[in-house]
């Protein structure tokens, strides 16, 4: 999550995770932007049903700066442009493409979180009922693996895709 002094966080990539940070965030009076692929106004239609104050395509600038960005699609692209739309903060989950120096100076911080610790998990998982998060999900039979694979990148789908025996 965001560090706690934090006021105006930018979620990158809004699917299954997002989608249930961004409820725990609005809760803590966080101020809220959704990133998503170009085009899928879909995902920021839903980003706005869950507190999102501006939801818009990853390759453009935020309306303001914000405090902290949080990048759940794994698309290391998205660090430089979350970076430079970052006063201070960021998360990555892929390779990160070379840019320019210039937008991590100033005082902007990149930090990387791999895995989180078992305090991490039950301080979220008790916040969160307290949040009143819901998630959202859609059930797929494991035959049809592959078809929720498809549908996860191409926006068919809201929240988290679930396999099922």
């Amino acid at each position: 999550m965001a560090d706690p002094s934090a006021l105006l966080v930018g979620i990158y990539g809004f699917g299954a995770a997002a989608h249930i940070v961004a409820q725990v965030a609005r809760h803590q009076g966080r101020r809220l932007f959704a990133f998503t692929r170009p085009g899928d106004v879909a995902a920021q239609d839903f980003a706005r049903s869950l507190g999102a104050e501006w939801a818009g395509d990853s390759t453009t600038s935020p309306p303001e700066p914000l405090d902290a960005a949080l990048i759940f699609a794994s698309v290391g692209s998205l660090v430089p442009a979350a970076l430079a739309a970052t006063r201070k903060g960021g998360i990555h989950m892929s390779d990160i493409p070379s840019f320019p120096y210039r937008i991590l100076w100033e005082e902007r911080m990149l930090r990387s979180v791999a895995n989180l610790t078992r305090r991490d998990a039950e301080e979220f998982l008790a916040v969160a009922p307290e949040a009143g998060v819901r998630t959202e999900t859609a059930t797929y039979p494991l035959d049809r693996a592959n078809e929720a694979l498809d549908d996860l990148p191409s926006g068919a789908l809201q929240g988290a895709a679930v396999l099922v025996p």
